[in-house]
């Protein structure tokens, strides 16, 4: 075992960059060496040339209907697992995440879409979030991640969504429902170009853009966490 200079695989999930970027929001606070994939493209890291840590981004897609794209991302997660990289899933990420580990039984529709800033609640004190406290974070999901085996921790839920966050026990494989790498400025951009894209989700983006902005700054410790060296076979 040796421990390896930190080195990120990010994979763009994003289907418009126009509408939403992965990229703008998260390159503020990685400060690492990382190499950007575009999943839509069918674009994925060789997972053989040094990568230590994977990140997987949100998406316009839904995690329900899926694409070809798809199932080649699942096969580079099944193999980063396999390789005992540091993982980290957010939102659509996070989605994939549980799919790659459980199957088509671990997503589903939510009951009632999160779209705006929510309020979470960190259950048990982790190495990704900190301690046990109530937090808030941007979101916008129609999807979400259940039925986790346990095999799985659950890290922080909210009241319209059991599972906000969770790890893969024993492992530094984590996913996050929220976004917290996206602040508040440019949140509220990316809620007004939402509203265009569906008359069905449009009521969901307009009340969130007339609701008060509340975001804990979670992005800086999960990064910090997630990207300290660890050793790898």
């Amino acid at each position: 075992m040796r421990e390896k200079e930190v080195k990120v695989a990010f994979i763009d999930n994003s289907i418009d960059t126009s509408i939403y970027n992965p990229q703008k929001h998260w390159k503020p606070y990685l400060g690492v060496a990382w190499d950007s994939f575009k999943a839509t493209k069918s674009h994925f890291p060789d997972l053989n040339r040094d990568y230590t840590h994977l990140i997987l981004t949100g998406s316009e897609a839904s995690i329900i209907e899926r694409e070809n794209w798809v199932y080649e991302e699942i096969e580079v997660v099944q193999d980063a697992v396999e390789k005992g990289l540091s993982i980290l899933g957010s939102c659509y990420g996070h989605q994939l995440l549980a799919f790659t580990l459980l199957g088509s039984a671990s997503v589903q529709r939510c009951a009632q879409p999160e779209v705006g800033w929510i309020p979470i609640q960190i259950k048990v004190e982790n190495e990704l979030l900190g301690k046990k406290r109530s937090a808030f974070s941007f979101s916008s999901h129609f999807d979400e991640v259940v039925n986790l085996s346990d095999a799985f921790l659950v890290l922080a839920s909210s009241k319209d969504c059991q599972i906000q966050a969770f790890q893969l026990k024993k492992r530094p494989i984590w996913g996050i429902q929220i976004h917290p790498e996206i602040n508040i400025s440019n949140a509220q951009i990316l809620l007004k170009k939402f509203i265009s894209l569906n008359p069905e989700t449009k009521p969901y983006f307009e009340k969130a853009l007339k609701s008060i902005p509340k975001d804990s700054g979670l992005i800086r410790r999960i990064v910090k966490s997630f990207l300290v060296p660890r050793e790898i076979e």
